[in-house]
């Protein structure tokens, strides 16, 4: 414990004071509430964080909230060859446009060759994209010298909330400025206007097809998912006139690629009629219709329930007690949706330290905190590695289909095959690392015991392989 100054002083006071086995178990305890914190507002212990992590659990964690608040109003830090794909909204949609039309282009001409006066480096545009916002996301989880730890969890607890599919091409180029612009910025912030944010994205009007939505032709996706999914729940009592209303009230909701525009309001395909959506009269107003029916939908009590059922399956446990989730949904209405404020009740509760609310790694999770194990990506090998696992292990990153997101519980993650997979993986990762030597304290004696009898070359995969390292 010779890197835990504070804690070492503490555990010889208590040897002097009430003797050795009182001891083993406080330490014990501060070791447990010390993981769980990193694991659970960040991606595990660092060997920067662990120390200050365990000298006081309760402490710290307090402290994440109000930095990963403070983190997300700045810009985010992006090495300069991966940060084209956070240019401004607008121009990444010309971009994109320049591209379709040079492919379109090229499939008229049997050479391949693109006509005279084409430019002759927007073909790979939207996959470059797509491959510079992976690459930051693994390296904004894996080091928080880069990234606040907490911010890059809460960043992926609102994408899976708010999800996005890149497999469907148009959402492609747009999905990491999504993550950085919609959520990371708003991750702590209003939840409505995370939301509005989210609805005036191209990555969402193009992925639920609000794009194509008029009042000549209502597409009722986005609306459907709006509700379902993203405030109220399936269960909360709406009706599909209120669906249907809800898309006639969004159309016009927009965005044109020929001009750049990566948001528009076009009034011409606005529905202009009167509606009627959750019994509340809208007339017609233009854009700000659908900006005060978003308002209302987050304002509403089901929607406290939903985020608050959400947010402690994600951060306490599979099953999370209803007195838990009655406070937090208490404190989202309270506050208007301020999740900073949730996510400090939910700390300050005794059931985020209870230790029979256990949590196992997801996929995503448990590549992210093997990489902080190593100190954060190292090359572009750390980064292929770990996307071929998620891609195997079923969670490939912005690669869920539907909009409901990854489930998050051990039921869906913990099964002999993944198990076998993420040993491969560790094995792999752990050839190329260090030894985290800083991690021992936290493992079971059973698993130092096994891990010491073998060879040096391997004990790095066998600690990121331990059933201690799968929970948080």
């Amino acid at each position: 414990m010779d890197s835990y100054p504070r804690t070492a002083t503490a555990f010889l006071t208590c040897l002097l004071l009430v003797g050795g086995s009182a001891c083993a178990q406080a330490s014990t305890a501060e070791l447990n509430a010390a993981w769980r914190a990193t694991s659970r507002l960040g991606y595990g212990p660092s060997a920067a964080t662990a120390a200050a992590a365990q000298s006081d659990a309760r402490a710290w964690a307090l402290q994440q909230i109000d930095a990963a608040s403070e983190a997300s109003q700045r810009a985010p830090v992006i090495p300069a060859e991966l940060a084209a794909f956070n240019q401004p909204a607008d121009r990444l949609a010309a971009n994109f446009y320049a591209e379709r039309q040079e492919r379109r282009m090229m499939g008229a001409d049997a050479t391949g060759t693109p006509p005279a006066g084409t430019a002759q480096n927007t073909e790979n545009f939207s996959r470059e994209m797509q491959q510079n916002a992976a690459a930051w996301r693994l390296m904004a989880c894996s080091d928080p010298a880069l990234e606040q730890p907490l911010l890059a969890r809460m960043t992926e607890f609102w994408f899976n909330h708010l999800n996005v599919f890149v497999g469907k091409g148009a959402v492609r180029p747009f999905v990491g400025h999504y993550a950085v612009n919609v959520i990371r910025a708003n991750a702590l912030g209003r939840f409505e206007d995370m939301l509005l944010a989210s609805a005036q994205h191209p990555a969402m009007l193009l992925y639920l097809d609000q794009a194509q939505s008029t009042a000549r032709g209502i597409n009722e996706n986005y609306a459907r998912e709006l509700m379902e999914l993203h405030t109220l729940g399936v269960n909360a009592g709406y009706s599909q006139n209120d669906v249907r209303e809800l898309a006639r009230i969004l159309t016009g909701w927009t965005l044109a690629l020929p001009q750049g525009e990566a948001f528009r309001f076009a009034e011409r395909l606005h529905d202009k009629g009167d509606k009627v959506l959750l019994g509340r009269r809208f007339t017609s107003d233009g854009q700000r219709e659908g900006e005060e029916a978003i308002r209302m939908l987050t304002r509403h009590p089901a929607t406290a329930q939903r985020i608050a059922q959400r947010l402690a399956e994600t951060f306490v446990a599979d099953k999370p007690p209803k007195a838990l989730t009655d406070r937090l949904a208490a404190t989202f209405t309270r506050t208007q949706g301020d999740i900073r404020a949730v996510m400090r009740s939910m700390v300050e509760s005794p059931e985020f330290w209870r230790e029979g609310n256990a949590l196992f790694k997801t996929p995503l999770d448990f590549a992210c905190s093997a990489l902080v194990a190593g100190g954060g990506v190292k090359d572009r090998r750390d980064i292929q590695l770990t996307l071929g696992f998620l891609a195997q292990a079923g969670q490939p990153l912005h690669g869920w289909q539907t909009p409901d997101g990854y489930k998050t519980d051990a039921a869906t993650w913990l099964a002999p095959e993944a198990l076998t997979r993420r040993a491969d993986y560790a094995m792999a990762l752990g050839g190329r690392m260090a030894e985290p030597l800083y991690l021992q304290p936290f493992l079971s004696p059973a698993s130092r015991e096994r891990i010491a009898r073998e060879a040096p070359a391997t004990r790095t995969g066998l600690t990121l392989a331990s059933p201690d390292f799968m929970r948080k």
